[in-house]
């Protein structure tokens, strides 16, 4: 029943979310007037976030090994170590700016198809991955409102249970919460779709971050694109793979 409310609430959110898109941009990033300038945003925290998921699946993978110890362990100190509490407020401002960014590009590259171009054949001229990019994203917005609401401020404010460790320490049961969490049928199948969705997501933006921010040539384009395409594939997988291990064992 929580986590029914958290989607609701998730979906609500995001819907007003891009109904004040504009004042939101006002506001946030006044100063970043320039499409260019956008797109610069977009690709620096598009790779942030690309190597916080690295670290986050890292930390996940006790979830597999049904190792309690570790994963508490985990995240009891992504949550109180000085300096990733720091960085913690940098993931969370690149996640508001490559979102109001990525739908604030969406909108003038629909009016630059609709305004410049007679005729404009998406099959033609991008991947479907390219041309979804801003559904993807908000389908990965809804995720992490979700997913923050249901782990991440129970962590912070929530009743979570405490568990001893081998050394006598007491944690917060993240743990015991994650896997309740994860014996939800749907909940489960919400999170692989939207694993599904940031796959494609990463399939195009990978690359695309690199030839925004310059980094195209004859000799290294190719193998950034084969390696983004492998990262998305292996990154969707993996994060995938913990919830149905957990539904299905």
């Amino acid at each position: 029943m929580l986590l029914a409310m958290n989607f609701l609430f998730a979906f609500g959110l995001t819907f007003v979310y891009e109904l004040r898109i504009t004042q939101i941009m006002a506001i946030s990033i006044g100063l970043v007037r320039s499409s260019l300038v956008r797109k610069y945003w977009m690709a620096l925290t598009g790779l942030f976030l690309c190597s916080f998921l690295v670290v986050h699946l890292l930390g996940n993978l006790p979830l597999l090994m049904e190792d309690r110890e570790s994963f508490n362990s985990y995240a009891h100190f992504m949550t109180n170590f000085p300096l990733i509490k720091i960085i913690s407020y940098g993931l969370y401002l690149s996640i508001v700016l490559h979102s109001v960014d990525g739908l604030l590009l969406a909108r003038i590259n629909k009016k630059a198809r609709e305004t410049s171009y007679v005729q404009y054949n998406g099959k033609a001229n991008a991947s479907w991955s390219s041309r979804n990019m801003a559904i993807l994203g908000t389908l990965t917005l809804v995720f992490l409102i979700i997913h923050m609401k249901s782990f991440w401020y129970e962590m912070h404010f929530g009743n979570i249970p405490v568990y001893t460790n081998s050394n006598g320490k007491e944690l917060k049961d993240l743990y015991s919460i994650t896997v309740a969490a994860f014996e939800q049928p749907w909940y489960s199948i919400f999170y692989v779709f939207a694993m599904m969705g940031l796959g494609f997501h990463l399939w195009h933006g990978f690359a695309s971050s690199f030839q925004t921010l310059g980094i195209n040539h004859a000799k290294y384009t190719p193998f950034i694109e084969i390696f983004g395409k492998g990262f998305s594939v292996i990154i969707s997988l993996a994060f995938a793979s913990i919830p149905l291990y957990i539904l299905l064992s």
